[in-house]
């Protein structure tokens, strides 16, 4: 049977090699004749494996000391209450910056917690570009952004002036290219995009922006007792922690984040040539703002979405209608997803020129 090219924007693509290995540990893990999914978490293999996880994000990003790495659970929408409850200080502020519906649902968990700026947004124009120049004021506790907004298509490439550290959603970019981490107070992301299945989210967290919020946290809502505990003060989601150490290997092994950020740039390119060129389709993003990890566009002529779905039914293509609230097509290209993948979906807009 021929390839299918997965362009869903998460749960999204994985390397094969690494849903090879994940379902061999799944039918015996470690020669140990048990299953991954049946081991328990305390178990060396799984401590060996887990610390090995860790050890090789901080290389791949190039963590730096003063910094905690923790695998947590609840996805990137959980992390939208826990940053304000551990970084934003009682009597405090925090600033935000609007680019879409993430950004959007961070803001309103953010002013359950206490005093939350909205310092920009791209709202007004349907979040179809990044807000440039935007005035941060000096006593924040911290400035937030999402620097890839999945259902919108814009990515940030430049990060704002801020003297407040700036806490950063990277679920859907993360790993996509190289980053200076000692430029963020925090990062998170959750692992469905560029690093793992759904079940497990990653922080990232500078170690002297914590325990000052005034707040009295439950343990379950508090980085620092996760950072005590290496991660496994409850029962972490271990085969979904496996998953991601297989990709950080993969990763590592065929050239890091410069390797991976060349391919990236050569897919959004080809994609974005043919989108600009091709005169049935047009982009919906400002362009010095498309995300190279989620390309969103349309079909100049509605009528035509039928025949056009078609072809991509002919060629394989899966996972391309954009997001319910937008309509469209949305062609997400995660770090997984193959230049082969990206050239298929090329060739059916181009078909579909033909037959128009």
């Amino acid at each position: 049977m021929s390839k299918v090219h997965n362009f869903s924007a998460g749960p999204s693509i994985l390397p094969q090699e690494v849903i090879k290995k994940a379902a061999e540990a799944v039918l015996d893990f470690n020669g140990s004749s048990l299953s991954l999914l049946e081991v328990s978490h305390r178990g060396k293999d799984v401590v060996a494996f887990v610390d090995h996880n860790i050890a090789l994000i901080k290389e791949i990003l190039g963590v730096p000391e003063g910094y905690s790495v923790i695998y947590m659970q609840g996805g990137a929408s959980l992390q939208f209450h826990m940053v304000p409850l551990n970084l934003l200080k009682t009597n405090g502020k925090a600033g935000y910056i609007d680019t879409g519906t993430w950004a959007n649902n961070a803001i309103k968990e953010a002013k359950r917690i206490g005093g939350t700026q909205v310092l920009a947004s791209s709202a007004d124009k349907n979040y179809t570009y990044i807000p440039k120049n935007v005035a941060v004021p000096e006593d924040l506790d911290y400035l937030h952004i999402t620097t890839n907004n999945t259902i919108f298509g814009t990515e940030y490439f430049h990060l704002p002036k801020s003297s407040a550290p700036i806490v950063a959603d990277m679920s859907s970019d993360i790993f996509s290219r190289p980053i200076n981490v000692a430029e963020y107070g925090m990062i998170y992301a959750g692992a469905q995009k560029n690093l793992g299945p759904a079940g497990v989210t990653l922080a990232i967290v500078r170690n002297d922006l914590l325990g000052k919020h005034g707040r009295d946290l439950s343990p379950m809502l508090d980085y620092k007792v996760y950072i005590d505990k290496e991660s496994m003060f409850n029962t972490p989601p271990v085969f979904a922690m496996y998953v991601c150490m297989l990709t950080l290997e993969w990763l590592k092994a065929n050239g890091g984040l410069t390797w991976i950020e060349q391919r990236n740039i050569r897919k959004a390119e080809m994609l974005y040539a043919e989108i600009d060129r091709n005169p049935l389709f047009v982009g919906t993003v400002a362009t010095e703002d498309r995300s190279r990890m989620n390309a969103t566009f349309l079909l100049k002529d509605e009528t035509m979405e039928p025949a056009f779905n078609a072809i991509l039914k002919e060629a394989r293509i899966s996972g391309l209608p954009g997001h319910r609230s937008v309509g469209g097509y949305r062609a997400s290209m995660y770090n997984a997803m193959d230049v082969d993948s990206v050239q298929a979906l090329v060739d059916a807009m181009r078909e579909m020129e033909r037959r128009a």
